[in-house]
């Protein structure tokens, strides 16, 4: 059978729907007879073995990105690591985070597993695109993480960079975008671990509890008095590791709790989800 010519223009074409190297494109639309769509099977086929190949690599590098519903009543911050800093910072790498990004925004899918099955498009699915990229760049591609929240008012904040982001629920729809804005970058810099003391999990709480004690006991404090000076330092943990219990950042004679019921009364934090790069 006579393979037909292939040409810059249709090379360029299909760099141009996949992303993929040129000398790449050229020899899948040689193997495909100039087909396009078998060309970009042969592509993600290629994506597959790579992805094989490299299911044991570390992808601690990548992009995190959040935004919210025009509507500011739900939020989504995401993570799709690769393997190398080069790769994270490359403009082609981050477009495709937003465009994932858009698409969680539009879909409302409640889990990542939900993600992945969405069209990315031409009929793919977002798994099948994190495959195709992963042949394409020729690292470990992976969504790692994708987080949601839903209140009357949702405020993303983005931190420089792309490697954190963080998105917070609150209950009242008037707050001000400033405050809103200046509790998510509370929960940035200061990476609380839950929004209130009855928030934190009983396996944190034991854990802190235990380490308590531990401290203690190497201190040479009796053994009656370490469940005592455990739950003291418990108080402390509250202080510095639940979000509302926190001092504010912007006036650490305020907590964050004080910050917000003195600018609305009542106002409060219903929920929050912070993502960063390792």
């Amino acid at each position: 059978m006579t393979t037909m010519a292939i040409t810059a223009a249709e090379i360029n074409k299909l760099r141009q729907m996949t992303g993929a190297g040129m000398m790449d494109c050229k020899k899948a639309l040689t193997e495909a007879n100039g087909d396009f769509e078998k060309a970009i099977d042969e592509l993600r086929k290629k994506g597959q073995k790579v992805a094989a190949n490299r299911s044991d690599r570390d992808a601690k590098e990548g992009v995190i990105l959040a935004k919210t519903t025009a509507d500011n009543k739900r939020g989504v911050v995401l993570g799709i690591n690769c393997e190398t800093d080069f790769v994270a910072k490359n403009e082609d790498f981050g477009k495709f985070t937003a465009n994932v990004l858009e698409i969680a925004i539009a879909k409302k899918p409640k889990n990542a597993d939900e993600l992945k099955s969405l069209a990315y498009d031409n009929n793919i699915t977002i798994a099948d695109k994190l495959i195709e990229q992963t042949g394409v760049i020729g690292e470990k591609i992976e969504l790692t993480k994708y987080e949601v929240v839903e209140a009357p008012y949702v405020i993303a904040y983005n931190h420089p960079g792309n490697r954190l982001a963080t998105i917070v629920g609150f209950n009242s729809a008037t707050v001000s975008n400033e405050i809103a804005k200046d509790v998510a970058m509370q929960v940035a810099a200061m990476a609380p671990v839950a929004v209130d003391k009855d928030d934190v999990s009983t396996d944190t709480l034991q854990r802190e509890i235990e380490i308590g004690k531990e401290q203690a006991r190497q201190e040479g404090k009796p053994e009656d008095m370490l469940e005592k000076i455990a739950m003291g330092k418990l108080n402390k943990f509250y202080k510095e590791s639940t979000l509302l219990n926190q001092e504010f950042i912007k006036d650490n004679k305020k907590t964050v709790a004080q910050y917000l019921t003195g600018s609305e009364k009542g106002l409060t934090v219903t929920g929050f989800k912070r993502i960063a790069l390792s």
